[in-house]
This record gives C-alpha cells, structure tokens and sequence, in this order.
C-alpha cells in the first residue's frame, strides 16, 4: 500500500495508526493536542518548536515524544532525516513558512488539527455532530451561546476549536458528546481539504460577518475571504449566514453542499421566509416553522437582552446566529429563552468596569480588529476611544472616518501608531488625541485612563476598543483588558 493509500483509511481511531511518521510543527495549545494524541494512537511523532521555556516540552519526555527546539526559519535536519508521512501544523505556521514550503517541495501532506480531529471523531461513542462557526467579529460569543441553548436543549455539548479547548481534546472526551460546537479561525480552515476522506461534513455552519483582517497571514483580502468560505462546504442541514453582509450570502450561494441543506439568514430587520430576524422588538424565527402557516416564532424580546447584557446591535446578531444553528438542532423557542435569560457574555467583551461622575468605562479588548471595533463604537454615542496596538496589516483609515463624528478623543496606544495618528489627522485635525509611549508596558493602562478621564465628560464612554491584536506590549487581550480595569479601578478608588 502506498503512503497515500494509507493516509486515506486514517478515517477512523480505530484504524491503524501504529508506525505511522507524524511531524506536529508548533507546540502551543493545538500542537501539544496533536501530539499527545497521535502517542496514544501509536503514531512515530517528532514536535518542532521554537525554543521556549514551556513545562509541554517537560510533558513531551514523559510521554517520550522526542523534540527538536530549534530556529524553524530553516528546515532542522531532523525533519528531513524522520520522511514524515504527514505533517500536522498549528494555526500560527504562515502558508509561506520555510517548513511549510518543504513540505510542498517534498509532496508531504499537511493537516491541520481540525482535520485530525475529524477523521479521529469516532473515539467514544457514535460521533458528534459538528456545528461550525466563523466570522471576523463574533465567533466566540456565538459558540458559547449556541452551546448553553444545546444544553438547556439537554444535548451534550461541547464548545471547542479556536474558543480554547482544541477539538482534540473534545473528540477524546471519556464521556462523549451529541454536539460539538467548533469555532474556526481562518488560519484553520486554510488547511481544510474540500473533498476526500479528510474533508468535513458538519451538520450546520456560520459565517457571522466578514471583513478584512489578518492579511499578514493570507496574504490578501481574497485568500482571507476564500478560506472563510470554507466553512460552508458539505454542510448537511443549515448554512447560517448574514442578511447585512453580501459576502456571506455569496459563500453560502457558491459553496457545495449536501443534498437538502438549507440557507437560512439572520438580520436585525424584519425576517422574510428562512430568516430569523426582528419584528416591533420581538426576536422572531421565520425558518425552522412546524406548520407551514405559521407567520413566525418568538424566541425572545429586544428588552429581555438588553437587561440581560446582551442588547448592544452586535451581540444581538450573535443570538440571532446561535439561535439559528441551535433551532437547526431541535432546539424549542421556549428553550432558547430560557438559555437567554442566564447567559453572560465573557470579561473584556464590552463588559462595563465601571460608572463614575456620569461616565461608564467599558473593557472591549476583545475587539481586536476593525470589524469588531466598528461594532463595538456604534454601539455608543460619546466616546473616549482606547486605540491601537498590532494593526496585522489591515486598513484603519475607513474606520477612523467612520466613528469621528461620535468621538471626544482618542487615546493611541501600541506600536502601530503612525497609520492611526495620520487617519485622525486626514479626518478629524481638531481632535484631540493624545499618544502613550509603546515603551512604559507597565504604565500604558494607568496613563490612558488618567488622559482618558482629562477628556471624558458626564454622558460619555471611555472606550477600549483597540482595533488591533495586543502582542506588542501584552501577553494577550485578556492581560491588556485585565490591566484596563486595574487601572480604571485604581483611578476611581474603588
């Protein structure tokens, strides 16, 4: 049998996968995921790693998995010397990477850890269904939503994938699962085959939205877009897209389905047949109907989100979304309701720190891109804006021209300072805007608040909604919205 033959009746745990050359390039969460997984499987593996001061490359001995930690700009010549069957790739790994490039060159296949996860599903159990979801803005929010209906719907579920469990910790579950409910970065469904037998058939996906983002990745808007697209491909029941976004709408039209897989839309505006929408503040599904006479369905209402925290116009389409996928499941309205009801959103997710003299500071750190910081500015009418950090490449311009009309200020932060400073320049010369050096790392939140707090005025939101990725000064946006809050509290002695 040849490489390739064996490779394709990898399609189950069961198979055999003793012996088989496996190099995992990366050792973050995903890589070590698909390491320890393939050792249990029996698999030959060698992990690639940059050097790093990591306990996974302590928990690599123990499961005696030999490691290389070297410099991965140059092919090590341990990779050469193992023949690699296959390779599985963590999402960080650019398509242009040197190793990546080898492995064209030397007709090695390359995985992702999704479609390992995928071929792998059968450990425990009859496997889950797959409902996916992706989006430049959203994913997260849409994931957990849509798995707290599920369970209320009393499946077991799990959400996994790019949210933080890897889908191959999930497929391992000793106790199994009916759902799995998989967010997708576009660096993951990159390396996503269309067909053959590790192609996925999920039984419901999402595109929320698309904008662009991470091109210093894909290389284009057009590569970032088109693998997006991906997610839709073999879907078997629902493809969920955005009535708002036109690109949505055209993936879901080009994209090659199962038989009987329907489009079903979502907007903030009155839903027409296969849509779920709004109507006189009502949240309405007008797709999943028992009774074809039926004119629609209430889930819930446009106030009972707001008092739950969930009312801002983009978080709303999140619901939407998750409750479209969660109907496509069998979920009842009444279900989805209830779900609603107990449902929080995330810290740094515009989560309000606090409220003092007639100003609120919000923590959106999460917003890590334009897409997610045009939503999250519209959702207020005065802002003190909290901006900047790694840019990944994308055009700030639009969104600066957009928003200034409801600023107060603007507060720059981060390294990529000098597209922001001449977009607030180009479009709002009177602004008053001021800049925090990229080097007091430790001080950054503690001056933005002191400046921020210079400018804001009763009635206003003191805005952290930085538009770009936070490596440059912080661990993560959890770390930049965490110290936020510190130094928002801090200001306010509270």
């Amino acid at each position: 049998m040849s490489d390739a033959d064996r490779l394709n009746t990898l399609t189950s745990w069961h198979a055999d996968w003793k012996g088989l050359r496996v190099a995992v390039l990366g050792l973050g969460v995903t890589g070590f995921a698909a390491a320890d997984t393939l050792a249990e499987l029996g698999a030959d593996v060698l992990v690639l790693a940059s050097p790093g001061p990591d306990e996974r490359f302590d928990l690599l001995t123990v499961l005696g998995v030999p490691f290389v930690q070297a410099d991965l700009r140059e092919v090590p010549a341990e990779l050469a010397a193992q023949h690699p069957h296959v390779i599985i790739v963590s999402p960080g790994f650019h398509p242009d990477h040197p190793l990546l490039v080898w492995a064209h060159e030397n007709g090695v296949p390359v995985w992702g850890d999704i479609e390992l996860a995928w071929r792998l599903r059968d450990k425990v159990g009859s496997p889950a269904e797959w409902l996916l979801v992706t989006g430049t803005n959203g994913k997260t929010t849409t994931v957990q939503l849509t798995a707290s209906m599920l369970a209320a719907h009393g499946s077991r579920v799990a959400p996994c994938g790019n949210i933080g469990v890897p889908v191959l910790d999930a497929i391992r579950d000793p106790a199994g699962w009916d759902v799995l409910v998989v967010e997708l970065s576009s660096y993951q469904l990159h390396h996503l085959p269309l067909s053959g037998p590790g192609a996925l058939r999920p039984w419901a996906s999402l595109c929320l939205n698309v904008a662009d983002d991470h091109l210093d990745w894909h290389g284009s808007a057009e590569a970032y877009r088109a693998a997006k697209a991906k997610v839709y491909s073999n879907t078997a029941v629902a493809c969920v897209y955005n009535t708002a976004d036109a690109a949505t709408l055209a993936m879901v039209q080009d994209a090659d389905v199962q038989d009987g897989a329907r489009a079903i839309g979502i907007g903030l505006g009155v839903p027409g047949p296969s849509e779920l929408g709004i109507v006189d503040g009502i949240v309405c599904d007008r797709a999943f109907l028992e009774d074809r006479f039926e004119r629609a369905l209430e889930l819930t209402t446009v106030p009972h989100l707001v008092a739950a925290g969930l009312g801002a116009p983009h978080v709303i389409m999140d619901v939407l979304a998750a409750s479209a996928l969660a109907r496509s499941y069998g979920a009842l309205p009444a279900t989805i309701h209830t779900a609603l009801e107990t449902f929080h959103l995330d810290a740094h997710r515009i989560e309000t720190v606090a409220i003092g003299d007639g100003v609120e500071w919000v923590d959106d750190s999460k917003a890590t891109n334009p897409h997610a910081a045009d939503a999250s500015l519209a959702a207020y009418e005065s802002v003190v804006w909290l901006v900047g950090g790694l840019l990944k490449g994308v055009d700030i311009d639009q969104l600066v021209q957009k928003h200034v009309g409801r600023l107060r200020g603007a507060i720059i932060i981060g390294v990529d300072r000098l597209a922001l400073r001449q977009a607030f320049a180009r479009h709002a010369p009177d602004l008053t805007v001021y800049e925090i050096d990229p080097d007091d790392t430790e001080l950054v939140m503690t001056r933005a608040v002191r400046l921020a707090a210079e400018l804001a005025r009763a009635g206003d939101t003191v805005l952290l909604a930085p538009a770009a990725a936070s490596m440059d000064q912080f661990e993560s946006y959890v770390e930049r919205g965490r110290l936020f809050n510190q130094a928002v509290h801090d200001f306010l002695g509270r």
